[in-house]
């Protein structure tokens, strides 16, 4: 359900449109294009249009703008790189500005800490609280606890498919069975 909508079946770029957007854990660019020119397929969906009435601009200018708002320096060449030829950062960063892109209400993180540095992550949680308090929910599927409940106001827990805990991030943590499933301490059954 999204905003009292069922949508079950919907196909992506419906559910999109709907401002719910997601990324992936295995980044899915358009690896030949540029970096900016990944944003400009969302910067043209029927989302976009309706939002900004029309009034958007350049799209290849907006898209540079949300790349640099994102960590992309817009002076260096970066922003003009193939996608195929980024670092894991970079494409982190690009998957989440595709995301931007469209406007959402909603976005769905797959792991966006996965395969990061210590100091990748650092710079990436600041552009997530960013978009919080810009009023977009953050919906994190995410191994990084420490990193996780930085940015989390509620937790659910999930071990071998089963939700284990739900809640406040540092009462969840005290939980025994969250401690024995993701941090190998604690007492086992």
């Amino acid at each position: 359900m999204f905003k009292g909508k069922n949508i079950k079946g919907f196909q992506p770029h419906k559910i999109a449109n709907l401002g719910l957007v997601r990324t992936f854990q295995v980044m899915r660019p358009y690896h030949s294009l540029a970096a900016f020119k990944n944003l400009i397929v969302p910067l043209n969906s029927p989302r976009v249009r309706r939002t900004s009435e029309g009034k958007l601009g350049d799209r290849d200018s907006v898209a540079i703008d949300i790349l640099e708002e994102i960590g992309f320096e817009r002076d260096a060449r970066v922003p003009y790189k193939t996608a195929g030829s980024l670092p894991l950062g970079y494409l982190k960063r690009l998957e989440l500005a595709r995301c931007i892109a469209l406007r959402p209400e909603v976005i769905l993180c797959d792991e966006v800490f996965s395969g990061l540095s210590m100091s990748e992550i650092a710079s990436m949680i600041p552009l997530l609280e960013k978009l919080q308090m810009e009023g977009i929910t953050i919906m994190m599927i995410e191994h990084r606890l420490r990193e996780l409940f930085r940015l989390a106001d509620r937790v659910a827990v999930i071990n071998f498919g089963r939700k284990i805990a739900e809640g406040i991030p540092k009462e969840v943590m005290k939980r025994e069975e969250v401690k024995v499933a993701y941090l190998g301490t604690g007492k086992r059954k």
